[in-house]
């Protein structure tokens, strides 16, 4: 069941008249009525399981979404997770809430769990699961849940969110559509077809015999060669999320790899991967935090990284955690992999200036 619904999560990516179907069964993870995908940049775009959509034509188009300060609160969250209402507000604060109080309740929903994406190319992309009101607030199970498929989903609405949630035609439209630096690999790792976008990126691209594609940063070209050699097991937990670094070792993009999926053929071909580049920091959007940029990192990682970036030992962070040292250990070893970091003070050093670069 989990293999076959991540495996539809991807095929999404570029076939977006699957997502209902597919945010239906992520509701049903959270035993929730329905699901919901935003996406912002110039323009909002939406898609909804067939059960909400009706709810959420009205929420968007009778200017309920403006009033909304649920995606905000969201966005402001650091952590890459799904949070409920009760990690914002109170009882009597949700119940004085006239976007709950008038609109959601009346409705028979007013509970939900949602996680916001932002990336440095400007995307602003909200998931969320609604669930009955009578049925009660979403509890921390059904929250875990949804935090394991969270990566799959957050790669997948990019480049969704990329295409403005639209169709395209052929691979050499949708890489042109993405309007980043784009590359479709065969699982030896050989470069099918390129974005133009990718032509400018000779710094950080190696072409190799046979087409085969190499990354000048040696810790990035490991990463990738690891996450197209485990793309097919999804339960492995294989990064596919990772930063590439200059030849100063200052991070410039981060690479996903999206595998490609079911129905995703029918635009790409039978190519195995899309790799999408997204710029650390672009004239188009301004500098962002990287750490919001690696879907790959769990909650508790997270916690450690923003840790070991405010100055603090794997000791203190374990006593603020109330967790084991030895826990604490083994998920900073998880972060230096998923960052490229071979030290904790390169990590150290990576998150300080990535904090430099990041707005107010």
């Amino acid at each position: 069941m989990q293999d076959d619904l991540v495996d539809r999560i991807y095929e999404c990516s570029v076939v977006p008249e699957a997502w209902p179907a597919v945010l239906d069964d992520v509701a049903g993870l959270a035993g929730s009525t329905g699901g919901l995908l935003f996406s912002a940049r110039k323009a909002l775009n939406w898609t909804a399981s067939d059960s909400v959509a009706d709810i959420f034509a009205a929420y968007v188009n009778d200017g309920w979404f403006g009033k909304c300060s649920r995606r905000l609160c969201l966005m402001s969250r650091d952590e890459p997770g799904f949070f409920v209402e009760h990690d914002f507000w109170n009882d009597d604060e949700i119940s004085a809430d006239p976007v709950y109080r008038d609109f959601f309740r009346p409705r028979g929903l007013g509970w939900s769990a949602g996680t916001g994406l932002q990336v440095p190319t400007g995307d602003n992309i909200v998931f969320s699961v609604e669930r009955a009101y009578s049925d009660g607030p979403v509890d921390r199970d059904s929250v875990a849940r949804l935090n394991a498929i969270r990566p799959h989903l957050a790669r997948s609405a990019l480049v969704s969110a990329r295409l403005q949630l639209k169709r395209a035609e052929g691979a050499t439209e949708a890489l042109a559509a993405l309007q980043l630096p784009a590359l479709l690999l065969r699982a030896s790792g050989e470069v099918a077809e390129a974005s133009p976008l990718a032509e400018a990126l000779d710094g950080h691209l190696v072409w190799g015999a046979h087409g085969r594609l190499r990354l000048a940063d040696k810790q990035a070209d490991k990463a990738l060669a690891q996450a197209l050699a485990l793309l097919d097991d999804d339960a492995g937990g294989g990064v596919r999320s990772f930063p590439v670094r200059d030849d100063a070792g200052q991070p410039q993009l981060v690479a996903h790899i999206i595998p490609i999926r079911r129905g995703a053929h029918d635009v790409f071909g039978d190519n195995y991967a899309l790799m999408l580049l997204v710029p650390v920091a672009s004239d188009r959007a301004p500098s962002a935090a990287l750490m919001k940029s690696l879907f790959d990192l769990t909650l508790s990682e997270a916690r450690v990284a923003r840790g070991i970036a405010s100055g603090e030992t794997p000791e203190a962070i374990a006593a603020d955690g109330d967790v084991a040292i030895s826990t604490v250990r083994t998920q900073l070893r998880r972060v230096l992999e998923k960052t490229g970091c071979a030290r904790q003070a390169d990590l150290a050093a990576l998150l300080v200036r990535i904090g430099s670069t990041t707005p107010a």
